[in-house]
């Protein structure tokens, strides 16, 4: 019986070829069926000898649409006023843990991180009880609050419908978008501060440079490269956005559609309204809005160095 031999110069593509199957079956293959239904009208219902070739007016359909344009929207504001505030604070919190003891370090890292870890779903059905106007925990905070002496005037009489009220709505969303993901942020920034030697802290020190001077000129410049992973982090992860405002708005968007993010609205194109090649050519230039910003904040990062 002959042995099976492998030439040595085909061993690594032997070793490779799992991963191109799995990659050409499930990554490869949905990329490039994603750009054909984008030029094609397809109801999934009628099979896939129903396709018809459409060209670029999906594309055309989707540059038209006031529900893209106003879901593209909701997620820049969405994707800003969530993002801007992890980074502000998860810095400041990264530098704290630093000066900490291994062992609260650790374990303080450990509880920022948790909400990073659990269950999306899970947290946003969470703070959909937290915001409840009957019975949620905040509008009950603000209830006590009112009664305070002085406080009453600057707090609103009613309780507050914090999912269903448009102007409530997205700021509800982006807190809890910030609240699960500033820990993420913090712990990134804190690996990165563990990088930076200490010995330039000690000469800036011996030099008379003050605790802001050293963090202008070392901190800063020794977290720049992880700030710009984090800051793509946030970009891609906002052009992403889908279970928080899935949960909190029931699947919907909300009233005046003001919690629907691209990714939500994709997702109602295609299984609610069957318009798969539509919601194609969507994702396709949500695709081309994050490469734009992507490679704009890379140049701006850039130019910082310069």
């Amino acid at each position: 019986m002959k042995r099976l031999r492998i030439r040595p110069s085909g061993a690594p593509y032997l070793f490779l070829a799992p991963f191109l199957l799995l990659f050409a079956v499930f990554g490869l293959f949905p990329l490039l069926f994603s750009l054909w239904l984008a030029l094609n009208r397809w109801e999934p219902t009628s099979g896939l000898s129903a396709m018809e070739w459409v060209g670029l007016e999906n594309f055309a359909f989707a540059l038209q649409d006031a529900w893209f344009w106003k879901s593209l929207g909701n997620t820049v504001w969405l994707g800003v006023a969530s993002a801007v505030p992890q980074h502000l604070v998860a810095l400041p919190l990264a530098c704290g843990l630093q000066t900490l003891g291994q062992r609260w370090r650790n374990a303080l890292m450990g509880a920022y991180f948790l909400p990073y870890i659990t269950s999306t779903v899970a947290i946003a059905i969470l703070f959909s009880a937290l915001f409840s106007t009957d019975y949620g925990l905040i509008n009950s905070g603000l209830s006590t609050l009112r009664q305070a002496p002085g406080l009453g005037l600057l707090l609103p009489a009613q309780a507050i419908d914090w999912l269903n009220d448009p102007d409530r709505l997205r700021p509800a969303i982006a807190l809890v978008v910030f609240w699960r993901y500033v820990g993420f942020h913090t712990v990134l920034y804190l690996a990165a501060l563990q990088t930076i030697p200490k010995d330039l802290y000690e000469a800036a020190t011996m030099d008379g440079a003050g605790p802001w001077q050293r963090f202008l000129h070392i901190t800063l410049p020794g977290l720049r490269s992880m700030m710009l992973f984090g800051f793509t982090l946030s970009v891609v992860g906002s052009l992403q956005l889908f279970e928080e405002p899935f949960v909190l708005t029931n699947g919907r968007g909300g009233n005046d559609q003001a919690g629907m993010s691209s990714a939500v609205y994709l997702y109602r194109l295609a299984f609610d309204f069957n318009d798969f090649g539509a919601a194609a050519a969507m994702s396709w230039l949500l695709f081309a809005v994050l490469a734009a910003a992507t490679a704009a904040l890379h140049r701006a990062f850039g130019k910082e160095r310069a």
